[in-house]
């Protein structure tokens, strides 16, 4: 909802991390039946980025975090509170945001993770933006970052072609009134908490033989009726957040969705009346990073200069909970463009 608080809350920063190694189409067909124009025209996907067997999902989020940090020209000791989304946490416990405190030295700062799968990023921005207009915190660091590889099943084509790996940081901090974060709207339901999860590693089934030997620590998904919810809820996660503005789809100078797949992106731009040139996307070059997306993609969009001063920004996703979100930003910040890798 909108904000009444003491303060206004926009982010003053944006950073993100990507490994080096590119993992292609190509290289999927030496390991799957699948081929990369089968991938292409059902995904939009031609590669994804793939971390080693040593890099964890703290120090992915820690690069995101420095790289955000330095862009405001913060440092870590002024930062109040970490918020980690995730769903690939470096362990159960701690917290993926604890052991990224650790390592950018961030002493000051509480931090806590969020699990709202592919949706993490709003969750994680609307906790941040009651924090800031409360008065309760002035410098907030919020990170999605994810290692899907590592919980992504190698021999299952119709899920191991869509994943990848990286982070996405926003420093959230107090900003002059009448621009930054306008309205958040977040939504979940659990009754299709079974078309995408990760069965195995909780309390219902813990990790055993069986476990591993029925292949449960890899995500399973039901494609179609992900595919049909993801439409469905972005067109509608969109124009609910701009209606708590009064404001409409033309309000909207660029429109940044979760980069799950490019025909769910089409097909909800479609119905929103949304032309291509207002849409950015990195889904060919990342695949779906899950809660990493929005955050890389809102960086990436403010380095090649993409997004201006007083623009309009709408951030939608939606995710394994079921769950959405929906976020629109009075942008307050200009970055000049520059190369992304």
């Amino acid at each position: 909802m909108m904000g009444k608080g003491l303060y206004t809350a926009g982010i003053l920063g944006t950073g993100s991390y990507l490994p080096e190694t590119k993992f292609t189409n190509k290289d999927l067909e030496n390991m799957v039946d699948t081929s990369d124009e089968w991938i292409t025209s059902r995904t939009g996907i031609k590669e994804r980025r793939i971390t080693d067997s040593k890099t964890a999902c703290s120090d992915l989020a820690a690069k995101a975090a420095i790289n955000a940090l330095n862009d405001c020209n913060m440092s870590a000791s002024q930062l109040d509170l970490i918020i980690v989304s995730t769903v690939t946490p470096d362990m159960m416990f701690p917290s993926t945001a604890c052991l990224v405190q650790q390592k950018i030295g961030a002493t000051r700062a509480a931090a806590f993770d969020i699990e709202a799968a592919c949706s993490g990023f709003m969750y994680s921005i609307s906790v941040a933006k009651q924090f800031i207009e409360g008065g309760v915190y002035e410098n907030i660091l919020v990170i999605g970052s994810e290692t899907l590889s590592k919980i992504t099943d190698w021999s299952d084509r119709k899920t191991c072609v869509l994943f990848g790996d990286g982070a996405g940081a926003a420093v959230v901090s107090r900003v002059q009134q009448g621009y930054g974060i306008m309205s958040v709207k977040l939504g979940a339901d659990g009754s299709g908490a079974d078309l995408l999860r990760m069965e195995a590693g909780g309390s219902k089934n813990p990790a055993s033989i069986m476990t591993v030997k029925n292949r449960m620590h890899y995500i399973k998904m039901e494609g179609k009726q992900v595919f049909k919810f993801a439409v469905k809820t972005m067109e509608r996660a969109a124009r609910d957040v701009l209606s708590q503005c009064e404001m409409d789809v033309d309000d909207v100078d660029i429109f940044i969705p979760h980069q799950a797949n490019m025909r769910i992106i089409d097909l909800a731009a479609r119905k929103m009346n949304i032309n291509k040139e207002r849409i950015f996307t990195n889904i060919q070059k990342y695949g779906n990073i899950s809660s990493a997306s929005i955050p890389v993609s809102l960086d990436q969009a403010c380095k090649l200069g993409r997004i201006k001063n007083g623009d309009n920004v709408l951030l939608v996703a939606f995710g394994g909970g079921l769950t959405w979100g929906s976020c629109l930003i009075k942008w307050s910040k200009h970055d000049i463009g520059e190369e992304i890798i």
